[in-house]
């Protein structure tokens, strides 16, 4: 079955056997707790919506799916997964190695929170992947990637650094989100676990806040699986149900981000305004070689320097009309933000200037609409920059 066939089909199969309703939709199971016939056999494997619920679990069944994986996991949120998947695979006195240029919300979990409980964290350029193999310590029990990266779209050969993690006994974990399970696949690359905010690209549309894992290997799977119960980070089923329909438009939607955003990068690319475009599908990325070669396509996201300060920054994104000023991504509607006032905020300023995040540096998640309407918008604000 092939990818747009399982993000509408997997996990809402139609029960037709005697006394089934034949639900094309899979219902939303607003039901807490799920009752029994005899103490020891659950109905369905259902005891209590915490540890398993029929809407939550066909999302699971999909997620699994459209990375290629075995097994996926639903969670209330993106930072809710990856705190659900360190927690349950690490012990204080662990250390993760992690690329330098991260979404700023994991930065703030690993350094403000995790650091607490004594895990270690050793922040690398992972463009490079020696870069990555001198940061591992004995330690060491996690390589934590973002491929593009959040705010810079800076790649790492996922396959080169699960290498590394294979040779050494380490799990490598991949947050795919910027490309959904449409662009790329980690776990077929070699990574030992996938991360998604389902928030962004497979809910699709800014109504909905979830997280997902999908993995593989059982052994792992059972103590994720596990940890979801014991910690019960998990989204509702009204959530799930957001998530599955959002996903049936997932190969339509990426085609659509993916052909804006390039016409978009082009035209900004040659703008007397902008200062730099960072984009994979651009032959000028350092990384565009890389990008063919792990990648079915670019994206829908993009980020830019504006020519000038921060005034100008601030007159520019104050005159977007189509774009919505906001934080997030992946929505059908286009979104635009100042990564070090907003998304990266609660990165240090050294930290941020070491990484490349400048006071001109603007992101930007191209939505579906009218392609015309978009360059329209950015021409007429850039003309205030």
């Amino acid at each position: 079955m092939r990818f747009a066939t399982k993000a509408i089909h997997i996990g809402e199969e139609p029960d037709l056997r005697e006394g089934g309703s034949g639900d094309v939709v899979v219902p939303i199971h607003m039901s807490a707790t799920f009752a029994r016939r005899e103490v020891d056999k659950p109905t369905g494997g259902y005891e209590y919506s915490r540890t398993g619920n029929p809407t939550r679990r066909a999302l699971e069944k999909r997620l699994a799916a459209l990375e290629n994986g075995k097994f996926g996991l639903a969670f209330a949120s993106g930072l809710a997964a990856e705190t659900t998947l360190t927690m349950s695979l690490l012990k204080k006195g662990d250390h993760i190695v992690a690329f330098d240029d991260l979404y700023g919300g994991t930065r703030r979990l690993f350094n403000s929170v995790l650091s607490n409980f004594g895990l270690g964290f050793t922040y690398v350029d992972a463009r490079d992947r020696g870069n990555v193999e001198r940061g591992v310590q004995k330690n060491t029990k996690l390589i934590w990637l973002e491929t593009p990266t959040n705010p810079l779209l800076r790649l790492c050969d996922i396959k080169a650094i699960s290498e590394i993690g294979k040779e050494r006994d380490i799990l490598t974990v991949v947050d795919n989100t910027f490309m959904s399970p449409y662009f790329q696949n980690p776990l077929d690359l070699g990574a030992d676990i996938v991360l998604h905010s389902t928030t962004k690209y497979l809910g699709g549309h800014s109504d909905v806040v979830g997280g997902a894992i999908m993995v593989s290997n059982e052994e792992l799977y059972s103590k994720l699986k596990f940890s979801q119960n014991s910690i019960g980070a998990v989204p509702s089923p009204f959530d799930c149900f957001l998530v599955l329909r959002g996903i049936k438009t997932l190969a339509v939607r990426m085609e659509r981000h993916d052909s804006n955003a390039q016409r978009i990068v082009a035209y900004l690319e040659s703008h007397p305004k902008v200062k730099k475009v960072n984009y994979p599908g651009l032959g000028s990325h350092p990384q565009h070689n890389l990008a063919a070669k792990q990648m079915s396509g670019f994206g829908g996201i993009l980020s830019f320097e504006i020519q000038g300060n921060l005034t100008a920054v601030k007159a520019f994104l104050k005159r977007v009309k189509v774009f919505a000023l906001a934080e997030s991504l992946g929505g059908v509607e286009s979104l635009i933000e100042h990564p070090a006032s907003m998304t990266h905020v609660s990165v240090p300023l050294k930290e941020r200037e070491k990484i490349g995040i400048k006071d001109n540096l603007v992101r930007v998640s191209v939505g579906i609409e009218d392609i015309i309407d978009l360059m329209e918008d950015l021409a007429q604000a850039l003309g205030s920059a």
